[in-house]
């Protein structure tokens, strides 16, 4: 069985929660403390070096960073309905990955850490910086919901799972989809394994 290690408030380790619930793929979470520090210790860092989740281990396997281990995931299963085996197809599914990865995270952790986890030592430099760039980021999405149910034609693909997690995230912080973006983050947050991801309220 899967080995995931998880922190609820970790975006990136719930893609991975629901990419297995819809597949009803069994897992084992192991809780990393990160409110407490312990994605810092010694012990973790020997896990993961950059001391973030989620790590997946699969027998003698690890992997950290979330949108290799959803890939993995889904070769492993041939979940070609998630990922397309088509490579055209697969091509675009990676392009909004990756687009997630290097452009909307950074903006969804400097505000989110900043507003929500760091307290009274909030960097509000870093929650501006991340403001400025939603500014940009957010239009983007808009612009291919006018297009398609979802971010790459009619079906979600892991695409949009890693996307409706920084979305969710930026809930936290009080930040909302606009009108197109907002439909489809509803169509995805009606899935059942997206709602068995989220932290308890």
């Amino acid at each position: 069985m899967y080995k995931l290690f998880h922190f609820p408030y970790s975006q990136h380790a719930r893609r991975i929660v629901s990419l297995f619930e819809e597949n009803q793929i069994p897992y084992e979470l192991q809780h990393v403390a990160m409110d407490k520090g312990e994605h810092m210790s010694d012990e973790f860092l020997a896990i993961n070096p950059n001391h973030q989740v989620p790590v997946l281990e699969d027998g003698g396997l690890r992997i950290y960073e979330s949108n290799a281990i959803l890939r993995y995931i889904c070769n492993k299963h041939r979940l070609a309905n998630w990922y397309p085996e088509n490579v055209e197809a697969r091509a675009r599914v990676d392009q909004w990955l990756d687009w997630n990865q290097c452009r909307m995270s950074p903006a969804v952790i400097d505000i989110v850490f900043n507003k929500v986890f760091a307290g009274d030592k909030g960097d509000q430099k870093a929650i501006e910086r991340g403001e400025k760039r939603l500014e940009e980021l957010l239009p983007i999405l808009e612009t291919q919901f006018q297009h398609a149910l979802y971010l790459t034609g009619d079906k979600p693909t892991i695409a949009d799972l890693s996307v409706v997690s920084n979305i969710f995230q930026l809930g936290l912080a009080d930040v909302k989809p606009t009108a197109k973006t907002a439909d489809w983050c509803q169509r995805m947050m009606a899935l059942p394994g997206v709602q068995k991801s989220l932290p308890a309220h």
